[in-house]
């Protein structure tokens, strides 16, 4: 029996730091409650995306276009005729308050650094940045500066995932034994990074948002198969110890089926999210009926329960206009976003691990270095 619940939006979820809470602050600032001049840096797949969305997002006051390719920025223009264009960051830094980062990943540490030295506010696209050294270096940048930064993990905005996470959270799935997240796609082939660090940053996020954790270890298998020494598939498990669950997931360049989904296996209830879906999520009331206390036996086999499918009221707003607007509104309130470089640098910090057992063939300890860079930070905003 399939059912639609409406009427019920999702409770507003704040980020709690990979499971420790985060106490917002307020700073003071020139900028509050004024509206903000926003160049995008990068004017490609992603940046024209950000382009579309800040014309329209409440409080952005004017927006330039950061770009080099002189045709596909006279594009742009065409489409969006109310902004400005400059060929450099260091030209348009004296004309923004703050920046998009939307250019490839490799370019992403020195950008974000020469922004925030100059006093403006970073929202860097998805990972931070492709080292954990310099992740910590930005943070300890951004710290010094005292100005709003964010990384574009985009999904945790989305309000399946949100709603997905309140349920959770809630406790109507009841103990989770496993979560597995598949983002599958025939393409689109990164030359500058492999398959981990274009598409897992996503799972990754996502498993972190949903456990409100971080894994203390993981595991990785990795093929090159069409595309050199590049690997396009990747098997990941992620080991969580607070709450103790084993996420999953796959990732791939080479598969014939576009795939976006997250399945959580709780000891109450089953859910999945699809974000190529409708039906973005589904609450599935079936599971195993009560709990042996040890193996199966023949003559005491499992019993099953099979109940109702439930297919929750899901918002349609867009997550990456829901993002930048968080990013937005926290410069205008001064209030610390969501996903802030210290949520960027603890999932650099597992993509490196990952990287790092694919290369050795063993399970990596996640590098608590970004721990150590969190102490400092919070130390900074007198947070114990």
């Amino acid at each position: 029996m399939i059912s639609k619940e409406d009427g019920r939006k999702s409770d507003p979820i704040r980020w709690h730091g990979n499971g420790a809470v985060r106490v917002a602050r307020d700073r003071p600032s020139a900028v509050h409650q004024r509206e903000v001049r926003v160049g995008v840096v990068g004017c490609g797949y992603w940046g024209a995306k950000h382009v579309r969305v800040l014309s329209a997002t409440p409080g952005v006051a004017e927006l330039s276009l950061i770009e080099r390719d002189v045709a596909l920025c006279d594009n742009m223009q065409r489409v969006f005729p109310g902004t400005r264009a400059f060929r450099s960051l260091e030209a348009a830094l004296p004309h923004v308050d703050a920046v998009v980062i939307a250019t490839p990943p490799q370019t992403h540490g020195e950008l974000a650094l020469m922004a925030v030295r100059e006093g403006k506010h970073v929202l860097v696209e998805k990972p931070l940045v492709t080292s954990l050294g310099e992740a910590e270096s930005l943070v300890e940048a951004a710290r010094l500066s005292d100005r709003i930064t964010m990384v574009g993990h985009t999904f945790q905005f989305n309000p399946a995932v949100r709603e997905l996470r309140r349920r959770m959270v809630s406790g109507e799935l009841g103990k989770i034994y496993y979560i597995h997240s598949a983002r599958l796609n025939l393409g689109l082939y990164r030359p500058d990074v492999n398959v981990v660090w274009d598409l897992a940053p996503h799972d990754v996020s996502i498993l972190n948002y949903l456990l409100d954790s971080r894994p203390d270890s993981v595991m990785a298998w990795g093929a090159s198969l069409a595309f050199g020494d590049v690997h396009d598939l990747a098997y990941l498990r992620l080991e969580y110890r607070e709450p103790e669950v084993t996420g999953y997931a796959h990732v791939s360049w080479l598969d014939p089926r576009k795939t976006r989904t997250v399945t959580v296996v709780g000891s109450e209830k089953m859910a999945i999210y699809d974000d190529l879906s409708e039906d973005r999520l589904r609450i599935y009331d079936c599971g195993l009926e009560g709990h042996l206390d040890g193996p199966p036996l023949h003559e005491r086999p499992p019993a099953y329960r099979y109940g109702d499918m439930i297919v929750p009221y899901i918002r349609p707003d867009e997550p990456l206009a829901l993002q930048d607007k968080h990013f937005i509104d926290s410069i205008r309130t001064r209030t610390e976003p969501e996903t802030d470089w210290m949520t960027g640098l603890s999932i650099v910090a597992i993509l490196e691990a990952l990287h790092q057992s694919i290369r050795e063939g063993r399970p990596v300890s996640v590098s608590n270095s970004f721990a150590r860079s969190r102490q400092a930070n919070c130390a900074s905003m007198g947070i114990s």
